[in-house]
């Protein structure tokens, strides 16, 4: 069962991770501002495969992502509070379920995150990549058994995160029955959220429901039209603030019915005109704000004044 308090960081043992507090009883009680961290699309072997136009394929090379996450990992190691989390929104490999060098990207991308502080928790949302455009039950328990579960919630200092499979929202036709138990499983989770029995209610997937507005066209980027009214509507009633994806290598995002739809450039390949980053996000009492930084940014100079400001707020 995935239950409330659940954090799935169950990993192969070669992946050290601490799991510190995240998800346990006491974190269900607001005890004043943190943050976390949010990183998406590692995407080892993409740079390569788009800068040669062959993007269905594997990739057959990553070391700049691999250098690229290895700075994002010096980068939060260096923070000073230590973030609550690191999540990864999806992607964390380019080669699909079935291709050639998934299996070498997937231990090099673990090897590099042997190294995040063992007093910062990993999270991991999957992607497109990592389950399949069109998942099926295979591809699924091979994400649970290399990644951990692929839906799952947890809480920190009185805030309930969900994690969702987005590729259910996207197309599920080969895999019905693992959707239909997500969607039961999400609106138990939010019941919860909609009593208002935590300070905050914040989504992580994937894709999109949208990249910049609720009535966008369709794009291989975000959630059909139905789909994402269907879920902007849901989770707006429950009272959930925030959204945050990746997917789209580029930053965007929107708000509708109150809800901060935010989405996060790549660590990996970009596709417009942002560079790698992380997103660092602040959650108050009140509010949950969020800023994207340059790895060489936030690198060399951490986070700013005004939001170390926030964290001191009683």
């Amino acid at each position: 069962m995935k239950g409330l308090v659940k954090v799935t960081l169950s990993i192969p043992p070669a992946l050290t991770i601490s799991t510190s507090s995240v998800g346990k009883e006491k974190e269900r009680e607001w005890k004043g501002p943190f943050y976390f961290i949010q990183g998406a699309d590692p995407q080892f072997g993409l740079m390569k495969a788009w800068s040669t136009g062959e993007c269905d394929s594997g990739g057959d090379e990553w070391g700049q992502e691999t250098r690229l996450t290895e700075q994002a990992v010096r980068a939060v190691n260096r923070l000073n509070p230590k973030p609550k989390f690191f999540v990864l929104c999806g992607d964390l490999v380019h080669a699909m379920p079935g291709m050639p060098w998934r299996k070498e990207q997937t231990e090099d991308l673990q090897r590099v995150l042997r190294d995040v502080d063992s007093e910062i928790p990993l999270v991991f949302v999957s992607g497109n990549h990592d389950v399949g455009n069109v998942p099926t039950p295979e591809t699924i328990e091979e994400f649970q058994q290399t990644w951990g579960d692929d839906y799952f919630s947890f809480w920190v200092g009185g805030v309930l995160f969900l994690v969702l499979n987005s590729q259910f929202l996207y197309d599920a036709s080969r895999c019905p029955a693992l959707k239909q138990a997500q969607d039961q499983w999400l609106d138990q989770q939010l019941s919860i959220a909609g009593q208002r029995k935590c300070q905050h209610a914040i989504v992580f997937q994937h894709i999109p429901l949208f990249l910049e507005s609720i009535d966008e066209d369709d794009d291989y980027f975000n959630l059909s039209k139905p789909v994402r009214k269907e879920m902007v509507d849901k989770l707006s009633k429950a009272g959930v603030k925030a959204v945050f994806s990746g997917h789209y290598h580029r930053n965007a995002g929107g708000i509708y019915q109150n809800l901060d739809m935010v989405v996060s450039s790549a660590i990996g390949c970009q596709l417009g005109k942002d560079t790698h980053g992380l997103r660092v996000v602040v959650v108050t009492a009140e509010k949950i704000v969020h800023r994207y930084y340059s790895l060489d940014e936030l690198s060399e100079k951490g986070m700013e004044d005004d939001l170390m400001d926030l964290l001191k707020e009683k």
